[in-house]
C-alpha cells in the first residue's frame, strides 16, 4: 500500500525529517530545480522517481514534493 503525502506528514517523525532535509546545503537548489524544471516536464512525478533523477535520498524528495504541493493549494 502506498502512503500519501498526508500520511507521511501525520507521522510523528515527519517534522524531524523536514528539519533534517532543510539543513541540507543543496536542498534549496533541488527544490527550485524541481519546481522550475522537473515538474514542468513531469507534473505527477513520484517521490522515488524524483529521488533517482536528483540523486538524493527519498526523504528529501518527499519533503520537496510535499512542500511544492502545499504551495500550489
Amino acid at each position: 500500500m502506498r502512503m500519501s503525502f498526508e500520511d507521511y506528514a501525520k507521522d510523528r517523525l515527519w517534522q524531524i525529517l523536514v528539519e533534517t532535509v532543510h539543513a541540507l546545503v543543496m536542498y534549496p537548489h533541488h527544490k527550485t530545480y524541481t519546481k522550475d524544471v522537473i515538474l514542468h516536464e513531469k507534473p505527477f512525478i513520484k517521490p522515488n522517481e524524483l529521488a533517482a533523477r536528483l540523486d538524493v535520498p527519498l526523504g528529501e524528495a518527499l519533503v520537496i514534493l510535499y512542500e511544492l504541493k502545499k504551495q500550489t493549494r
